[in-house]
């Protein structure tokens, strides 16, 4: 057995950035088959909520803990978003140009990229891929400010909560993270592939359970 060790060369990681940003429409079977470039990403902030314990006394003692439903929320920040975009935010088009507000809200998939550095290699180590299933956007404001002597583009924000999708053998999920510096890949790039599109092939979010297939090992 050897001892513990902190800091050892190569070993001290950290996360940083997002980028490759892509949202996914739902269409009427829930198949999130159409991904458009989400350009301007400023931050996603991932908000897990709930998992929250409540005692249950008996016996004079404390008898067990009942651990409520986790949720999954996040907030999106941009400097801009996708035209198709507009039909999660509520808005319709009646023609180019021309958006309605208040009107019913998509439901849809987002996808986004972190680099995962560390003392060696920096931020080239390797990078995460995050998924979001079944997410929807609630109505956020807007603020529009005069120009001066500071300038700074505006950003718009968005809260988004979203509706957990079966995966076979495990509890729902609306999240998914894949790191790639412990994955295969091969498999890795087929991800990709489906997420970004190819040559022959459409942008697309696979279901978690397509993910965990893509990874399974051989014969497993």
């Amino acid at each position: 057995m050897a001892a513990l060790t902190w800091d050892a060369l190569g070993e001290r990681f950290y996360e940083t950035g997002v980028d490759h940003g892509v949202l996914y429409i739902a269409n009427s079977s829930g198949v999130y088959d159409a991904g458009f470039a989400w350009n301007g990403l400023v931050s996603v902030t991932e908000s897990p909520s709930g998992a929250e314990s409540t005692a249950q006394f008996a016996d004079n003692i404390k008898y067990l803990n009942l651990v409520s439903a986790e949720e999954f929320s996040a907030t999106v920040e941009a400097f801009t978003y996708p035209a198709e975009f507009g039909q999660c935010d509520g808005s319709a088009a009646p023609y180019d140009g021309l958006l309605l507000g208040q009107q019913q809200r998509k439901m849809f998939g987002l996808s986004y990229r972190t680099k995962v550095g560390n003392d060696v290699d920096g931020q080239e180590y390797g990078y995460k891929l995050h998924l979001i299933y079944g997410a929807q956007a609630a109505p956020t404001e807007k603020a529009y400010s005069t120009v001066n002597d500071s300038p700074e583009p505006i950003t718009f924000s968005w809260e988004m909560t979203t509706t957990p999708m079966v995966v076979t053998g495990y509890k729902p999920t609306s999240f998914i993270s894949i790191d790639s510096t412990q994955v295969d890949a091969n498999a890795l790039a087929d991800l990709e592939e489906l997420l970004y599109g190819g040559a022959s092939t459409t942008a697309a979010l696979p279901t978690p359970d397509e993910v965990i297939a893509l990874f399974a090992p051989s014969g497993g």
